[in-house]
């Protein structure tokens, strides 16, 4: 039951394999056999929900999934009509009769439909999959996409995690462990709990009892459980009916269903009572004879007569460790804490205005056709066709003749999220005191970003190079843990920090956010250039990219004595120029703040 992968090289090979104790290898390899799973559960389990942000290893497991089973990608776009099909108003005004196109759940039959940023989906989409789950569409694969260490980052609807049996969380293997091959993994830790091929005494009543004690509340749970377990068995090329389900299939299913929705550690098992000590006989009465022992047992009497069998095990224990093994990285100290993360407060973007066909504030309308998440804007349709009809040939049923120039399409105005990125100037003597304050500042700005859903990154340069400190996050703890060892002094290589600024904030756009770049330096570059080119020139030309890019910045000249090095990058970036001779946490998310204000 081994789910073949792409050869080493697609996915980064070359690498050594891990060893095989890692945690990581052991969740990759549950990984390969959800794979085997969904493919031999015919539809019956409702699909994957997979815990990975973008990258090699989650292109490594989507790879061997279409090694074994077609795919379809649900478009960004896709909206409830999208999904279920509906009438093509193209081909029916041109026809004059009704034309209707064929939706994705449809095209999708006999493949697996794949959701990325799962976590953004629009509720009513959700619920439209939802509802497809329960009539019986194909199987899905959602892919959640947040940052794991963010407590405020959106979450699936509940309703849709619920009805997807499986869940799994990718964020902590490594890339070299996704890079072998299947026969080289090494097995799932449940192996190791599960009797070789024992056969498992009232699978239902286990699965369910264990659900209770992780403190699952869903019904659903166990149910899933039992059916994972018989498309286990399956996919092992055994009978799948309850009474022949082994521990080894109940199991798989404690570790990929149970396990991740564990909200509670399982009590621990109730201590033994000891029998009470004899009690020993009065002085005066003689002590009992000593007993005989018995006859010893005639051996060939012994050999005719069957020996009792041993009572069955139960297997609900087995059941709960199984399942403590697949618990998500970190959270088997939040559930022994008894601290869980909380669900995600709905908040304002901080983000720039952009232009939407699919949500947001309405904005009018514009032509256009509708279909891909565009509405329709009936009454202005009509409107526009009304003046044409004199003129336009009638129509045998006596209905207006609409043509596709005259269809409307709503637009909004939608605020995107936004991520501030500090590119700050470690070198020199003054460079505690400036990385102090940015350190404050970032602060600051996460403990508002709860409210604004606003990203801080972190970009130090000093030396020869410029390093990431801080990837984008908006969790505190995190940005206090990575930024306590930042060091400071050195040359001051500004072309190498803007550059990596530059890059950063690209991938931010990718992304679908605002990226706003605050640098903090004196603007006096020393380090970098070459081939006859001054490291300031070179700075200069770094910061025209930024101009060219249409990236917003806020340039904090923090020299004693501004000279006019600062204003020059500043214009060249296109970047709002703010004096701070002595820098200060406060005024630093002051000018942020007026910057992002100016941005919406």
């Amino acid at each position: 039951m081994n789910t073949p992968l792409p050869p080493a090289g697609g996915v980064g090979g070359g690498q050594s394999p891990a060893p095989a104790e890692d945690p990581s290898g052991e969740r990759w390899a549950m990984a390969l056999s959800a794979i085997d799973i969904l493919v031999a559960s015919a539809g019956t389990i409702g699909g994957i929900m997979l815990r990975a942000r973008p990258g090699p290893v989650r292109d490594a497991w989507t790879d061997a999934l279409a090694l074994v089973m077609p795919t379809r990608r649900l478009p960004a776009s896709a909206d409830a009509e999208g999904l279920d099909g509906g009438l093509d108003l193209t081909a029916t005004l041109a026809s004059g009769r009704p034309v209707h196109r064929a939706g994705i759940l449809a095209d999708a039959h006999g493949k697996a439909l794949l959701v990325p940023m799962a976590e953004r989906l629009n509720p009513s989409l959700a619920a439209r999959l939802a509802t497809a789950i329960d009539d019986g569409c194909p199987p899905l694969v959602l892919f959640d996409e947040g940052d794991p260490d963010d407590p405020e980052r959106e979450r699936l609807p509940a309703a849709l995690m619920d009805r997807l049996a499986i869940h799994i969380d990718l964020n902590s293997v490594r890339l070299d462990m996704a890079a072998l091959i299947a026969g080289d993994a090494p097995p799932p830790p449940l192996a190791m709990l599960a009797e070789p091929g024992a056969v498992a005494k009232d699978p239902e009543t286990a699965l369910a009892v264990a659900a209770a004690s992780l403190g699952i509340a869903s019904i659903r749970a166990p149910i899933m459980a039992v059916r994972v377990a018989r498309a286990h068995a399956r996919a092992d090329g055994r009978a799948d009916t309850i009474e022949q389900l082994r521990e080894a299939d109940m199991a798989a299913a404690a570790a990929l269903v149970l396990g991740p929705r564990a909200t509670r550690l399982p009590p621990p098992p109730p201590e033994e009572e000891q029998p009470p000590p004899p009690e020993e006989p009065p002085p005066d009465e003689p002590p009992p004879p000593p007993e005989e022992p018995p006859p010893p047992a005639d051996d060939t009497q012994s050999n005719d007569q069957e020996q009792p069998e041993p009572p069955p095990v139960d297997p609900t224990d087995m059941i709960l460790d199984a399942a403590q093994t697949a618990l998500p990285p970190g959270l088997l100290d939040a559930l022994a804490a008894g601290t869980m993360t909380k669900a995600p407060k709905s908040a304002g973007s901080s983000g720039a205005k952009q232009k939407s066909i699919t949500s947001g504030r309405p904005a009018g309308v514009r032509p256009g056709m509708p279909g891909r998440g565009a509405r329709l804007a009936l009454i202005e349709t009509i409107k526009t066709a009304a003046p044409w009809q004199k003129i336009r040939p009638a129509r045998d049923d006596g209905r207006l003749a609409i043509r596709s120039e005259d269809l409307r399409i709503r637009r909004f105005v939608a605020q995107t999220q936004s991520t501030t990125i500090f590119a700050v100037d470690a070198s020199g003597s003054a460079a505690f005191a400036r990385l102090a304050e940015a350190k404050g500042a970032v602060e600051l700005l996460l403990a508002e970003a709860y409210v604004k859903r606003a990203d801080v990154a972190l970009v130090s340069f000093r030396g020869q190079e410029a390093t990431l400190a801080l990837p984008p996050t908006r969790s505190l703890p995190r940005a206090k843990k990575e930024l306590a060892g930042l060091a400071g002094g050195g040359g001051t290589p500004i072309a190498a920090g803007l550059d990596l600024a530059r890059k950063v904030a690209e991938s931010e756009r990718g992304r679908g956010r605002t990226p706003l770049v605050v640098v903090l330096t004196d603007g006096r570059a020393n380090v970098g250039g070459g081939d006859g080119i001054s490291p300031q020139d070179a700075a200069l030309t770094s910061a025209r990219a930024f101009r060219a890019a249409g990236i917003a910045c806020v340039f904090i000249d923090c020299s004693p004595r501004p000279r006019p090095l600062g204003a020059e990058l500043a214009a060249a970036m296109g970047a709002r120029l703010v004096t701070l001779p002595r820098v200060d946490a406060k005024a630093v998310v002051a000018a942020v703040k007026a910057a992002t204000s100016g941005m919406s």
